[in-house]
């Protein structure tokens, strides 16, 4: 199973990647969390020691081991052997495996064909492997689609807020996974506050394809400013709970569980 959850910057998707390892991990997949961002965030929002994760180097940053494998001066590999790379340059916490990659950073004059090669073949070495899940945390916006790093993934996962702008880049964020190839392209609303934002989501993006709301929820960023306590995403009761009904869908989607019903976050006329 491989999922890659996209949308623009600061609407939560590090959060979703977050919660769906998690939720894998639980009903026994043995899980590949790959961030993508150029902020690598995702280790911290799993939970992972701070030492571990400053000892752990993002892989775009080692440049020498990007030369070896990609080409020295005009000489360029397009198809890096990159395999025994994966067990090397990850660290492990229970069934949860993180690869820090990294992301090509936008802005400035230099070309960065060696790095987005290199980042091709790492994630091309993973999401056609034979492991049980896969969850890549992509980078803002629409760049890294345009890279073709989704390439591959069984479900590409957007995540949108319930405004018009927010939703606009969710459309064409899902647009350009549907022009890669990527077979199932869903939604994920997050930070809604009532039935009627909801709704609208529903409305714009489809109910079918909205796989699930995360509801604004105060706590969560209270918890967030807590010191030592663990990941938010399975300590704010309200986050963890909206997080399971979207594994579930997710699962649901890709043919691993019931289909069931989809019920509303908050409820018919809540």
């Amino acid at each position: 199973m491989k999922l890659a959850v996209a949308g623009k910057g600061g609407v939560g998707k590090t959060t979703l990647a977050a919660g769906l390892c998690f939720f894998l991990a639980r009903r026994g997949f043995a899980v590949w969390a790959v961030d993508a961002d150029p902020d690598v965030s995702l280790g911290a929002a799993l939970g992972f020691p701070p030492a571990l994760l400053e000892a752990q180097k993002p892989l775009i940053e080692m440049k020498e081991l990007v030369e070896e494998r990609t080409g020295q001066g005009s000489y360029l590999v397009l198809n890096p052997r990159v395999d025994d790379l994966l067990a090397r340059y990850s660290c492990r916490q229970g069934d949860i495996r993180l690869l820090r990659m990294g992301g090509v950073k936008p802005g400035g004059s230099e070309c960065y064909c060696k790095e987005s090669s290199f980042l091709r073949a790492v994630l091309a070495a993973l999401l056609l492997g034979e492991h049980d899940a896969v969850v890549l945390d992509m980078g803002a916006g629409i760049e890294g689609l345009t890279r073709g790093t989704a390439r591959g993934v069984d479900l590409l996962l957007v995540v949108t807020e319930p405004t018009p702008t927010s939703a606009r880049s969710a459309e064409v964020i899902a647009g350009l996974g549907a022009d890669l190839g990527i077979a199932r392209v869903g939604f994920v609303a997050n930070k809604v506050r009532n039935a009627r934002e909801e709704e609208y989501l529903g409305t714009r993006l489809g109910r079918s394809r909205l796989l699930g709301c995360i509801r604004h929820d105060t706590e969560v960023l209270d918890l967030a400013l807590a010191d030592g306590a663990g990941p938010v995403v399975t300590r704010s009761r309200g986050l963890s709970a909206d997080l399971e009904q979207v594994g579930r869908r997710v699962l649901a989607e890709l043919g691993e569980g019931p289909a069931g019903p989809s019920p509303s976050t908050f409820g018919r006329g809540g």
